[in-house]
């Protein structure tokens, strides 16, 4: 029999409180704020640092460069001529310092390029002797050129201005990447401490949602005082709602017991005294329909966690479909690969197919025939498992679509029929959720609902 491809279920839109968020969390918004703060911070800060560093660092230049010519000078003066070439020489070779002859058409450019080098010129500029230059190109060659005179000549002194200036770039890089690499640690272990409680309160509030009120319980001895009455505030709540929950499975299985006693003897002494054979058995099947809508009460206020386990979904399908063999208004086909592992509870499964496969039998049969034909299909997508059951009715309505998971809840064709207590959909949605999957139902587009399980692979 050929099918129609199942839906995607990642693409059917789903309530807001089953939709998957795919925004930042907390704890990198956290730390993206925290990280550009300090990141802010340190460049603010070595801005600042290099401009206080520049000052002081262009005077001390100034002074050494001031007693380097001063004590040439000196050297230069008191020695014979063949003793100052010699100095002149030695000074070239060894520390790298050219003493040439100034004359009167040199071509001279300032050694002006920058604050930095401004203040230098200046600060040299009130060391020296008057008279005295300080030049970045004299003749075409560049370098840091300083004059100054000897019994009335005029001398260049020229030394590479490469020592001369800021930290470098390269020193101040390095330091740059340890602060930030320092700085995002820092925001990372800040985020975590921060995040940490309200990651606590996230888990506690999911296991409380999954009926799981003891794994809920926060610590309530922490240091922090906000924090500490957050903990204990939602533990009496969680405490409060065990009871609730306790009281009220308490008083449902209290009325189930005390109202199956009166419906078995009712249905023994219908068999045994109405005499007409069809009231008889009309007596009885209203006798056993409201053992059935009892036993659908407890399986929708049922609290318990489902206990997950890999099971084989093919074998599921199989023994729901076993039940419902017999039954002369309905047909339904399979097409699914073999031994799909899902994990999931057997029984709640089992009981979910078993609704889903009900309510088609019920409310699925088209205008033209009066057997339902019910679909059931599945796929594996990465790590989850598509299971699809469909029938091939009229289909609800788009604005009664949403409401068919509430309990007690039918549409017009199930309000005409009605049979049961509206819950069947409603536990089966519950069920599935309570086992980590979703659930929901479309209209399909050649006409019929179908409804789509996402069970976690096993």
């Amino acid at each position: 029999m050929q099918f129609s491809r199942p839906s995607p279920l990642e693409t059917i839109p789903m309530p807001l409180e089953k939709r998957l968020s795919w925004g930042i969390n907390l704890f990198w918004r956290t730390f993206f704020f925290l990280a550009l703060l300090l990141f802010g911070s340190i460049i603010a800060w070595l801005q600042t640092f290099r401009a206080l560093e520049s000052e002081p660092r262009a005077v001390q230049n100034a002074q050494q460069l001031a007693t380097l010519v001063n004590t040439t000078r000196v050297v230069l003066r008191y020695a014979d001529p063949i003793a100052r070439a010699v100095l002149i020489k030695a000074l070239a070779d060894e520390q790298h310092v050219l003493i040439v002859t100034r004359e009167p058409n040199d071509q001279i450019k300032p050694y002006v390029s920058d604050d930095f080098s401004e203040r230098i010129a200046s600060e040299l500029t009130k060391r020296l002797e008057a008279g005295s230059l300080v030049a970045g190109q004299v003749n075409g060659q560049h370098g840091l050129w300083v004059s100054f005179f000897i019994e009335g000549n005029a001398y260049w002194l020229l030394t590479d201005a490469a020592g001369l200036g800021p930290s470098r770039t390269s020193t101040w890089a390095i330091w740059l990447m340890t602060a930030v690499a320092l700085s995002l640690t820092g925001a990372a272990v800040i985020a975590r401490l921060i995040n940490q409680p309200l990651k606590q309160l996230s888990f506690a509030a999911g296991r409380m949602r999954d009926g799981d009120f003891d794994a809920s319980r926060l610590d309530e001895q922490v240091s922090t005082s906000e924090i500490r009455e957050v903990n204990i505030g939602f533990n009496r709540m969680a405490a409060q709602l065990s009871k609730i929950e306790r009281d009220r499975v308490v008083m449902l299985a209290g009325i189930s017991h005390d109202l199956r006693t009166p419906l078995a003897r009712l249905r023994l002494e219908t068999e045994m005294s109405v005499a007409d054979p069809d009231a008889r058995q009309h007596m009885v099947a209203d006798i056993a329909q409201l053992d059935a809508i009892i036993d659908k009460f407890l399986d929708y206020a049922r609290p318990e966690p489902a206990h997950l386990e890999p099971i084989v979904l093919n074998d599921v399908i199989a023994e729901a479909l076993y039940a419902v063999a017999e039954y002369p208004d309905m047909t339904a086909s399979v097409s699914m690969p073999d031994h799909i592992r899902v994990l999931a509870d057997r029984v709640d499964l089992l009981r979910v197919i078993a609704n889903l496969l009900e309510n088609s039998r019920r409310y699925g049969k088209s205008a033209d025939t009066s057997r339902a034909q019910v679909d059931i299909s599945a796929r594996v997508s990465e790590s989850w498992v598509l299971l699809k059951v469909r029938d091939h009715g009229n289909g609800v309505a788009s604005e009664v679509l949403s409401r068919l998971t509430n309990p007690f809840f039918r549409g017009d064709t199930a309000r005409t029929e009605a049979t049961g207590a509206g819950l069947g959909l409603a536990i089966a949605e519950k069920t599935v959720l309570r086992m980590g999957g979703l659930f929901s139902l479309s209209n399909t587009n050649t006409g019929g609902l179908a409804a789509h399980i996402k069970l976690r692979r096993g």
